[in-house]
């Protein structure tokens, strides 16, 4: 504890995000950059030296059922890989603990079944979502196909937009090379007409699955701060209590008076 704030365990060293993960491939690529905004850096280094409160963002995983959405969430959180297959019941989550720029954040990973009966109870757990990650099987295009109804049901629950959509193909170990290239074309120009982010993964191998989570809680990171960086024309930044980040406008116009000489991010 510190003044006041409970920080919890430490964060595992392979939960340390330091520098902008890479994309899988420029193609279906959101941003090519390898640093996070300037205005982030900035709001980050700030909050080193004075109390920070943690960070919590939402993101949401939808898809038809059997295309693997708890394996991949089993494989990043846990490291383990059933392959005694057992239905989502209405929806579950897990919660991940990063640091991302010297900064505590969690993120909350809903996973929402993928059976129509249970489409009702889902549905409602996708407000809030600060991303979306829609799920397919890349060795059943049927999958792919139905992806963009996923989207938009989610979309129906966020009417403030969401940050972030992802579009990721499981079991990529199932496909061989020829395969995939193939399969690997149409999602790509599905994901483009997502304004989605395109990756294959395999949970059975745990190929790309880590640089995949990393991926998302970076670009989620970043863009939720910068979107209250941006709420108002504040001049000091706080990364704020509880799951909020917020600017203080009053510390700001403190440290002009004289009350106090240093710009204050918490």
């Amino acid at each position: 504890m510190n003044n006041g704030i409970l920080y919890g365990p430490a964060v595992s060293r392979d939960r340390v995000i330091s520098r902008f993960p890479k994309c899988y491939i420029p193609e279906a690529c959101l941003q090519f950059k390898d640093q996070f905004h300037v205005q982030v850096k900035y709001a980050c280094q700030e909050r080193q030296t004075r109390n920070v409160g943690l960070k919590m963002s939402k993101v949401v995983m939808v898809g038809d059922l059997y295309v693997g959405k708890t394996c991949l969430i089993n494989r990043f959180c846990k490291n383990v890989f059933d392959r005694d297959y057992k239905a989502t019941i209405g929806v579950d989550f897990e919660i991940e603990r990063f640091e991302i720029a010297g900064t505590p954040y969690n993120l909350q990973i809903w996973d929402t079944a993928g059976q129509e009966k249970f489409k009702c109870i889902a549905s409602a757990y996708y407000r809030g979502a600060e991303a979306i990650i829609i799920a397919f099987d890349l060795a059943d295009i049927r999958t792919l196909e139905h992806t963009k109804q996923w989207l938009e049901d989610a979309l129906k629950e966020n009417e403030q937009g969401l940050s972030t959509i992802f579009l990721v193909g499981s079991k990529k170990d199932l496909l061989s090379q020829a395969e995939y290239e193939r399969t690997e074309a149409d999602a790509i120009k599905i994901a483009t007409e997502m304004q989605a982010e395109y990756w294959a993964v395999s949970s059975k191998t745990g190929e790309n699955v880590r640089e995949f989570f990393f991926r998302v809680a970076a670009l989620t990171f970043e863009a939720s701060l910068l979107k209250e960086l941006e709420k108002k024309d504040f001049r000091s930044a706080r990364i704020g209590e509880g799951s909020t980040i917020r600017m203080d406008k009053t510390t700001a116009e403190s440290s002009g008076n004289g009350t106090n000489s240093n710009t204050s991010c918490c």
